[in-house]
């Protein structure tokens, strides 16, 4: 079955594509040192395909999840939203395929007892082969369907447990739930319903870090039409995702569509569109946007025996709704997030300075305070103590004030407010931007609201 969203495995055969002037080894040094992701169970080992966000990661990955909800339900009177359990009944998965073809060909090493998808494998030898040893001397096995998905035993009892499945992806649930969201939100076809959640796939291979896991986090929304005007509700929502995209700070030639030819669409899939970013690894998808036609409320219904056609009101014509899908990974977005605000720059007195260059609305501190001296700890902690009433402020006493800067050029916060000695006489405190280094006084009854101007979400 082929994967209908921006979690799809990647496609690792461009051997010429353009590739980003940043080594991903750098970045994933830099996102551990600073808690934005590291390995989960790290303590033993790690557990591959998974990841956890440290206290900057979760702040990063939480704005960018922030917005999407703002940009695609908050700001729509046709979107609405919904969080729906992570385990569906299993019936479900029969009726969306994924049971019966929801799966990668596999082929193990029986030498080096390791797992591979078939695609990785050149002639007959084992990927992991020394480049000395005869290929006779590799032992792999056919290639073989390997289901994704994670099972699961529902029930009390080992006799009684019913089999289930960890979510492959988050849009089924949506489908399921059509009807009732309908009538509870009283909507009307053309609407949507859009939700943010975990999925979970048994990856035979997850490499490129955050890119592709085993445990991962989409933000989905189905878009239900009448069958006449799907072309034109595609066409819609690809230059709105797009722009989406160009929203969060990626440059022109970080960004790139790619419709799938004929022979790539899904079975269901009468178009699709996908929206893919420059990685250190090469141009890879974080977005996709799919015609599904009516291929999902159709069979849903077939396996439910619940009526799920509309009727419009006002042509009294009973049809199925088609569905336009915008699919994006939030892992993949972040690590996005993370590649292109990546810069080191060589200061005039040649010091080297790293800086993630964050969007101020996406930044996972706004602001940190920074005493000059720990003898004012009292007042800069006081301004600390309202600043983050209103946004997340850090505060950081530790080492001398070029140093302290740095750390927070690292952590890509865009502001860092200095408390001086002069602070307690003229009632002034000093604000240093991010990008251009520049300092201001600003008086400190005022620095609420001038911060949230300089913050304030103009996207």
């Amino acid at each position: 079955m082929a994967d209908p969203d921006s979690e799809t495995p990647a496609r690792d055969d461009d051997s010429d594509r353009e590739r980003h002037p940043l080594a991903m080894e750098t970045l994933v040094a830099l996102c551990a040192a600073r808690g934005f992701i590291y390995p989960a169970s790290e303590i033993y080992g790690g557990i591959a395909g998974f990841w956890d966000y440290g206290p900057l990661g979760v702040e990063l990955k939480n704005n960018l999840k922030a917005f999407w909800w703002r940009r695609m339900v908050r700001e729509r009177d046709d979107v609405v939203g919904i969080d729906s359990a992570i385990i569906s009944h299993p019936r479900t998965w029969e009726a969306s395929g994924h049971v019966e073809g929801f799966s990668d060909p596999m082929v193990d090493c029986r030498t080096c007892k390791r797992r591979f998808r078939a695609d990785q494998i050149e002639g007959e030898r084992c990927p992991e082969a020394p480049k000395k040893r005869a290929v006779a001397e590799c032992d792999l096995t056919e290639a073989r369907e390997f289901n994704l998905m994670l099972r699961t035993e529902l029930g009390a009892s080992v006799d009684e447990a019913t089999t289930a499945y960890l979510r492959p992806e988050t849009c089924q649930p949506i489908f399921t739930g059509f009807k009732r969201v309908r009538e509870a939100a009283r909507q009307k076809v053309p609407f949507g319903i859009a939700q943010i959640g975990k999925a979970f796939r048994n990856e035979i291979t997850p490499r490129n870090f955050t890119f592709r896991s085993r445990e991962f986090e989409q933000a989905e929304m189905e878009f239900f039409c009448h069958p006449s005007e799907s072309g034109e509700w595609f066409a819609h929502w690809r230059e709105q995702r797009l722009q989406f995209h160009r929203d969060l700070g990626f440059a022109e030639d970080l960004l790139r569509t790619r419709p799938h030819a004929p022979d790539e669409l899904a079975h269901y899939a009468r178009a699709a569109d996908d929206i893919e970013f420059l990685f250190p690894f090469g141009w890879q998808e974080i977005e996709g946007v799919h015609d599904r036609g009516d291929w999902d409320l159709s069979r849903h219904s077939e396996y439910s025996g619940k009526e799920l056609a509309v009727t419009d009101e006002r042509t009294k014509e009973r049809f199925t709704p088609c569905v336009i899908e915008t699919s994006v990974g939030i892992d993949r977005t972040t690590l996005a997030l993370l590649v292109a605000a990546y810069r080191q720059e060589t200061l005039e007195n040649g010091e080297e300075r790293t800086v993630l260059g964050f969007h101020p609305a996406l930044a996972p501190i706004k602001a940190a305070v920074l005493p000059l001296s720990k003898k004012l700890a009292e007042p800069a902690r006081a301004i600390q103590r309202e600043l983050r009433r209103h946004f997340n402020v850090f505060y950081d006493d530790a080492g001398n004030i070029g140093r302290r800067y740095r750390r927070q050029d690292e952590a890509g916060t865009p502001y860092c407010i200095t408390v001086d000695f002069e602070s307690g006489d003229d009632g002034h405190v000093t604000v240093r931007e991010r990008d251009t280094m520049d300092q201001k006084r600003i008086p400190i009854e005022g620095l609420e609201r001038y911060l949230r101007d300089l913050l304030e979400d103009d996207r």
